[in-house]
């Protein structure tokens, strides 16, 4: 499969360090795959994406981020009646230089080591401060000031893992914060304790003594988020849904999501969807 890769000094403007972007996604699969030597913030405005890449695909709702970077080889996919993503074009030294000055990053979001790009769920609130400061960069300079203004705060509100003791290991931390992505959740409890390396036992009993609750209770809390999200943001069918969070069976998956959410599954998309459409 071909590549095409965008260059910096082609899409961002003289002395701007950000540029950002929407679009309406086309519908149909690309057979390039591409890639460019900056940084890009995407985050799923409305309907869904597919993202293809050289590991497989995955299915991203609306409300999902993608912290794509230079490495990264990937096709997008529009999904839904009217799928639309909005995304910040950020150059390559202002991202490497606020990893270098924050050592917390390391490993995640932009600077995650992992194959695939980091992706993450945001909620309608989140979502809504993502798009104002976004607004506030389009409407200034764009430079080095106002990107990181705008790189900073996001980084520090998606870090991963908030839900973690400060002081707990680091492998948990790296674990928990996996566990947040379809890629890893879709394996459930199994697919956790896989990025530690470490066994079963361990990770359970750790996990029980940090967050007071098992690799399973952790993981079936991200589907949960990550099923909501789903409800909400497009018309997919629930067994679609369920099988995208590594739970095919829809009874299981019902019951599961009541006991997360305090209703069903389509009483939740009736309420939300409704009162987002028609407030």
């Amino acid at each position: 499969m071909t590549e095409l890769i965008l260059r910096h000094s082609d899409v961002l403007r003289s002395g701007a360090s950000a540029q950002l972007t929407r679009a309406e996604l086309h519908k149909r699969r690309s057979t390039t795959l591409h890639g460019h030597d900056f940084y890009l913030l995407l985050w799923v405005q409305n309907d869904g994406l597919r993202l293809h890449t050289a590991q497989g695909r995955s299915d991203h709702a609306e409300g999902t981020l993608l912290f794509l970077r230079p490495q990264d080889r990937y096709a997008l996919q529009g999904r839904g009646t009217a799928p639309v993503v909005a995304a910040v074009s950020l150059a390559p030294d202002l991202v490497e230089d606020v990893g270098n000055r924050h050592p917390s990053l390391a490993g995640h979001l932009f600077w995650s080591t992992s194959e695939t790009p980091e992706t993450l769920m945001r909620d309608s609130r989140q979502l809504a401060a993502i798009n104002t400061a976004a607004n506030a960069l389009e409407r200034s300079a764009c430079d080095a000031l106002a990107a990181e203004a705008f790189v900073l705060p996001l980084c520090a509100a998606c870090l991963p893992g908030t839900d973690v003791p400060h002081d707990a290991p680091d492998w948990l931390h790296a674990a928990c914060a996996a566990a947040q992505t379809p890629a890893v959740f879709v394996g459930g409890a199994a697919g956790l304790v896989a990025t530690t390396g470490l066994g079963h036992p361990h990770v359970s009993r750790s996990m029980r003594k940090w967050l007071g609750q098992s690799p399973s209770d952790y993981v079936n809390t991200q589907r949960m988020k990550y099923a909501a999200a789903r409800l909400i943001g497009g018309s997919d069918g629930l067994a679609e849904i369920a099988a995208d969070c590594g739970i095919p069976n829809l009874s299981h998956f019902h019951k599961l999501f009541r006991a997360a959410h305090g209703m069903t599954p389509q009483r939740y998309r009736r309420t939300y969807q409704r009162d987002l459409l028609q407030p």
